[in-house]
């Protein structure tokens, strides 16, 4: 079963028989009249959240692709566009045609695009446009590139990469939503993360404490000063995350100095960096 096939099969978990009918009818289409039904989804499908069972079936079609908090008509343009790689289109036509879509898009519609980049054919072709929308103020872009989308992980530089999770920690965005965190993990963008808690606690800010978390392959002994302030803050949340990060680090002087506060550490959840998992303000006082 190709990717079209696999999707279809996920909207007909949750779509209406009269939506099923629309989409079999416009799948049958040539490449113009599939664009033209990418912005005609929402007069025929429903904008409705993804049932768990269609959730579910993101990461069998494509690893590391995740769906959460998309919408029934996202889908159904995400299976529109995988449509179009089908059609008898040569490399430079397909690319044109996209990006004449991404070029007269209205947010949704963008949203749908950045959403499909991870299966989009020449998935080189589209790394200005992904670099885009890691630049982009618009918050819903800037999500569907960087959460639950596989593209980032597997096509970025390492600046490139550096740049999209800097910019969630920045935002007080949810890294672990960012799929390949701990594999692109990588000792520039620790140093970065160290550098830019300094300048936030110069200035009596907090920094969200499941960010530690990065640190943990890359620490260093100068760096357990942080991790020492941290066992010190009269946040819950920035002692839990000392706490788990000398309890994963492979470090002798990180061992010795979890031995010197044991008293004080709190308990490692069972969770472990998932009880830090959620929003927290970083531009409230420290």
């Amino acid at each position: 079963m190709n990717i079209s096939e696999s999707l279809f099969q996920a909207l007909s978990t949750q779509c209406q028989p009269k939506e099923l009918d629309w989409l079999r009818e416009k799948s049958a289409k040539d490449a113009n009249s599939l664009s033209l039904s990418f912005v005609m989804v929402p007069r025929f499908i429903e904008k409705q959240e993804l049932e768990k069972e269609v959730l579910s079936q993101a990461t069998t079609i494509l690893p590391a692709w995740n769906w959460n908090g998309w919408t029934l008509d996202r889908l159904a343009r995400v299976y529109l566009l995988s449509l179009c790689q089908e059609r008898d289109l040569s490399q430079e036509a397909y690319i044109k045609k996209i990006n004449l879509l991404f070029d007269t898009a209205e947010m949704n519609e963008s949203v749908a695009l950045y959403s499909a980049i991870p299966i989009l054919s020449y998935p080189e072709a589209w790394m200005n446009r992904a670099t885009d929308a890691v630049r982009s103020n618009v918050g819903l872009i800037f999500d569907a590139i960087a959460f639950g989308n596989p593209y980032p992980k597997k096509y970025f530089s390492e600046l490139a990469w550096n740049q999209l999770v800097l910019k969630c920690i920045f935002n007080d965005k949810p890294i672990h939503q960012i799929e390949g965190l701990e594999e692109r993990n990588n000792e520039a963008l620790v140093a970065t993360l160290v550098d830019f808690a300094h300048e936030r606690w110069a200035a009596n800010r907090r920094v969200p404490s499941q960010v530690w978390r990065l640190l943990v392959p890359y620490l260093t002994p100068d760096m357990l000063v942080d991790i020492e302030k941290l066992i010190h803050s009269d946040q819950a949340s920035d002692r839990l995350a000392a706490a788990l990060v000398l309890s994963q680090a492979s470090l002798v002087e990180a061992k010795t100095l979890a031995e010197k506060y044991k008293n004080e550490l709190p308990a490692i959840p069972g969770e472990l960096w998932g009880a830090l998992e959620k929003p927290e303000p970083i531009y409230q006082p420290a």
